[in-house]
């Protein structure tokens, strides 16, 4: 095994938190995992993990080994771009984002950017949940809302607000709320998975809360559509799942003076030095999005 082998799988270690998740990472047994680890080790003559039966943890070396070995890794596979395609990147892009928003408005860049960069190959996996950059091997992912702390690399590239929306059938029968109290007497539309399925927080401050019992509850943003447009009764989705369905007079938005903060919209890449293919993908996402959704 030469030693960039070893390091790469060093990294990918230290990412992961552990040989096992390394190993299916790099396709590789537990074993040679370890071996790989040792094999640097003794050559650096440092322990760059602290092993205990509960936790993996990177010492001091460790650390350093790291950011090094991050960058060092990347020069290579640009290097190898360089050598294999001249300026042309290569390889497989690897990307995330939820359903809707990946349909609607990461698939154009998608397919802009397979056009420019012929070399590059993507994997877009859309999930309506969060998941792991790292553990699965994504290069680059699209979150909507706050951000929790965390050691990735984020880019900021617009906002969305979360509204609520009615048919004009629906709010013919029922009536138009003028404020949060007025909504104690109608029906809701609500979706498993959303931060707060049974309960909103409206205003500027998130400071009134409305509990609410749905009249029905559904797994998927389409069908909370269907149900909205249908005239089942009031939903809360983010305004670009809405915006078609405003647009053509199917949906209604309401209480519009008391919707909360706009929710930031950013991509973020694990961290270290980003190959050019996520660089490249970034820059041309970046000027897309924040077109649409720079301004909220």
């Amino acid at each position: 095994m030469d030693r960039l082998d070893s390091l790469s799988i060093f990294v990918a270690v230290a990412e992961r938190g552990g040989f096992i998740a390394a190993a299916r990472k790099s396709g590789r047994s537990p074993a040679a995992v370890s071996r790989a680890v040792a094999a640097l080790e003794e050559r650096f003559g440092q322990r760059l993990f602290n092993r205990t039966t509960r936790a993996l943890s990177l010492t001091e070396a460790g650390e350093k080994l790291l950011e090094r070995g991050r960058r060092l890794l990347a020069d290579f596979d640009d290097m190898s771009d360089a050598l294999q395609g001249g300026d042309a990147p290569r390889g497989v892009l690897t990307l995330t984002a939820p359903v809707m928003f990946g349909r609607l408005h990461i698939m154009p860049i998608v397919r802009d950017f397979l056009h420019e960069h012929p070399g590059i190959d993507v994997n877009l996996q859309l999930f309506d949940r969060v998941v792991s950059l790292v553990e699965d091997g994504i290069d680059l992912g699209l979150r909507i809302g706050k951000l929790p702390d965390s050691s990735l690399i984020a880019v900021r590239v617009g906002a969305v607000r979360r509204v609520l929306v009615a048919s004009p059938d629906y709010l013919a029968r029922a009536g138009v709320p003028a404020d949060p109290a007025g909504l104690a007497d109608h029906a809701f539309i609500a979706v498993l998975g959303a931060a707060a399925p049974s309960h909103w927080s409206l205003g500027a401050e998130e400071d009134k809360t409305i509990r609410f019992r749905p009249r029905l509850t559904v797994n998927s943003i389409d069908a909370a559509l269907d149900a909205a447009t249908a005239g089942l009764g009031i939903v809360r989705l983010f305004s670009y799942q809405v915006a078609d369905s405003v647009a053509q007079g199917r949906l209604v938005r309401i209480l519009q003076d008391f919707e909360p903060p706009a929710a930031p919209i950013h991509l973020v890449r694990p961290p270290g030095r980003a190959p050019r293919k996520v660089v490249l993908f970034i820059e041309m996402a970046a000027n897309a999005l924040r077109a649409k959704f720079g301004a909220v």
